[in-house]
């Protein structure tokens, strides 16, 4: 009787799908379009079992595109809350495959709230699965932590620190109470170099300070650190820095300092609209 009842009920529920859902998801008015897409969201997160498979999913994928920036904001909500449960990650694999160009191209998007919250989605899709992210799709993130609008900078950065930053080696945790050159931070701080020589905007060393100041305090104001990579001699079979590189450090480390005494972004980066094609 309860299985019988299940399947009244779920066949209600494909019938108000079917017959209101299907119809409205492309209303001509952006407000239900939005609406219909934030609450199959909802299905989804509370009742995966019936709503979360590629049947359902393809809608949201395909409203991606819709033309009005608060439609396509709830897209990438709605998935976030799908893609923050690590639990439903298995039942995301198909539409994560599909649809992450498309993702990876809003974080583009003309409306600066929608290329934040596609940066947001990125990072939760790395946390779930590194392998599904291309190098490339990575890079077409990074570079982003340069944007003069800082939410979207600062989004950016958290997705940079994930992705190079967080993770330890065992060794590492021995070395939690080292300071200075023999810290975990000292390879770190090598990787920061190393990323903003790579990314070939020297003059911007500010706005990378700025877009990870966030999620990396510990590091960024780790100066003893930085000051014993500059000053003390390398370590057995550690590669010293190069004088290019020790420039690098120098001009990061300066960075720093100006940003924990100032408290504020650097000159030209804000919050401002955006104006451009999707």
């Amino acid at each position: 009787q309860l299985q019988e009842n299940q399947d009244e009920i779920e066949n209600m529920m494909n019938a108000i799908f079917k017959g209101v859902f299907v119809h409205r998801y492309r209303d001509a008015i952006a407000e239900i379009r939005a609406i219909c897409i934030e609450e199959i969201g909802i299905w989804m997160k509370m009742y995966s079992d019936a709503f979360l498979n590629d049947s359902y999913l393809k809608y949201v994928g395909w409203t991606m595109h819709d033309k009005q920036g608060e439609v396509r904001l709830k897209c990438l909500t709605a998935l976030q809350g799908l893609y923050y449960n690590k639990e439903l990650n298995s039942k995301l694999e198909l539409f994560t495959s599909r649809f992450k160009d498309r993702i990876v191209s809003m974080t583009l998007d003309k409306e600066y709230d929608v290329a934040v919250q596609a940066i947001k989605l990125l990072t939760l899709v790395l946390q779930s699965s590194e392998e599904v992210l291309t190098a490339e799709d990575c890079e077409n993130v990074y570079h982003l932590v340069y944007s003069a609008h800082r939410p979207v900078a600062v989004a950016a950065g958290e997705f940079l620190y994930k992705k190079l930053f967080s993770r330890r080696d065992a060794e590492d945790d021995g070395l939690l109470k080292r300071r200075g050159r023999q810290s975990p931070n000292a390879n770190l701080v090598k990787t920061l170099v190393f990323f903003f020589l790579e990314s070939e905007l020297h003059e911007h060393a500010a706005y990378l300070v700025d877009s990870m100041w966030d999620c990396a305090t510990d590091l960024l104001k780790d100066w003893e650190c930085m000051n014993s990579l500059l000053l003390e001699e390398p370590l057995n079979g550690e590669e010293p820095l190069t004088d290019r590189q020790e420039s690098a450090l120098i001009e990061i480390m300066l960075c720093t300092i100006r940003q924990a005494a100032e408290c504020h972004p650097p000159v030209g980066r804000g919050t401002g609209k955006r104006v451009g094609s999707r």
